[in-house]
């Protein structure tokens, strides 16, 4: 049997406006189930009596304080915190939801902070690794073409000479490393040219040591002449005179050869004729006749006493030291020739003034050409005069 019942006639809003309503605090009006009437209910979060007030009616139901027919609401680890009507679940540090042991529960955080951190921390150690990671890449590549010019260039050739085979026939000559001129001319700084022409550039070096040096950088190669490049350094290295420079070593790590050389600080003797008339009265009769003799010793001593002579002078090719000494150098489109070869062809190059008319005209060089040469730098210390007067 089931048992319903309702109080009085009237619906809740008729109760209400009529302000019949017998419901006590914290009480919910419930319509009855049937046509007539209306019941009493404590609201959401209450217990107790709902028809009367004060202690003794609906009263807050304290949810975080597990009752018999209660559970503790909240999931375990989560903390309950009592509110008047109702409760709240606070779930543990790391974790995110509500709390709610029929609800969303508590899961744990995204972590959001350790992925920063750790990405942080990623990045600040993995940069410097892939910097130090290209800057070797860099190196090896460097030391890889490095190492292909020095072949191309016949470095294995020049090995073979200098071998412990060859005993002391051969004088050894240092082969430097690019890195190395390459710090010694400040990467080849256009304030360390000591000159230029159609060789090459010049440049000042500092090594580690404090020697200064002379490095020829030529302004391209003969390809397919490494063989005639190599003999001819080998016969530079054993030029030992004191008025011809002297060659200090090679590099063969670049692209084009680099030649080095003992560094002169007085500047060229053409310098020290013509570009200054300050300087003229510096060479006295008896420096000019000095430097003469020594141009003509150190031209005697190529054309006697080198295997393969060396030819072409002029005064730009004569360095002065200190003490106005003179030193043969750069030999400019000189070539290497065979002693038993009385002349060679060569392309028509050369300072105009320098060149013997037979050879200008022919191409024929011959030691006869070197003579005439000699012969206009001999004119230029008596004279003080250009080779080629422009008016």
């Amino acid at each position: 049997m089931n048992l319903e019942w309702a109080i009085g006639k009237k619906n809740c809003d008729q109760a209400k406006k009529s302000n019949s309503s017998i419901c006590g605090e914290n009480s919910d009006c419930v319509d009855g189930k049937r046509s007539s009437g209306y019941l009493c209910r404590c609201a959401d979060g209450y217990i107790g009596n709902t028809y009367l007030n004060g202690p003794e009616g609906c009263q807050d139901l304290e949810e975080c304080k597990p009752l018999l027919f209660l559970s503790y609401p909240c999931v375990p680890g989560a903390i309950c915190e009592n509110r008047v009507p109702g409760y709240l679940c606070h779930c543990p540090a790391g974790t995110r939801g509500n709390g709610f042991r029929y609800g969303i529960a508590c899961h744990k955080n995204f972590p959001m902070r350790e992925i920063i951190i750790a990405t942080v921390l990623t990045a600040g150690l993995l940069t410097p690794c892939l910097y130090l990671i290209k800057l070797a890449q860099k190196k090896r590549d460097l030391r890889n073409l490095n190492a292909k010019y020095f072949r191309q260039n016949g470095g294995l050739l020049l090995q073979k000479y200098f071998s412990p085979s060859k005993g002391a026939t051969f004088k050894h000559i240092k082969i430097f490393s690019a890195c190395e001129l390459k710090k010694a001319t400040s990467n080849y700084d256009r304030n360390r040219i000591l000159g230029s022409g159609g060789q090459g550039t010049v440049f000042m070096g500092t090594q580690e040591d404090g020697l200064i040096i002379a490095v020829k950088k030529p302004e391209d190669v003969a390809q397919g002449q490494v063989d005639l490049f190599i003999n001819g350094l080998v016969i530079l290295s054993q030029i030992d005179h004191k008025n011809i420079v002297k060659l200090l070593g090679c590099c063969l790590e670049t692209q084009v050869p680099l030649l080095i050389y003992e560094f002169i600080s007085g500047g060229t003797l053409y310098q020290k004729l013509h570009d200054d008339p300050n300087l003229t009265t510096q060479l006295s009769w008896k420096d000019r006749l000095r430097i003469a003799l020594e141009i003509a010793d150190a031209v005697s001593y190529l054309h006697s006493c080198v295997s393969m002579p060396i030819f072409h002078v002029k005064s730009s090719n004569i360095l002065l030291d200190e003490n106005f000494t003179a030193k043969l150098a750069d030999f400019g489109v000189s070539r290497l020739i065979p002693i038993d070869k009385i002349w060679v062809s060569t392309t028509g190059k050369g300072t105009i003034g320098y060149l013997d008319l037979e050879y200008f005209k022919t191409g024929k060089l011959t030691e006869k050409s070197d003579v005439y040469s000699f012969g206009v730098v001999l004119l230029e210390l008596l004279s003080g005069r250009k080779p080629v007067q422009h008016e």
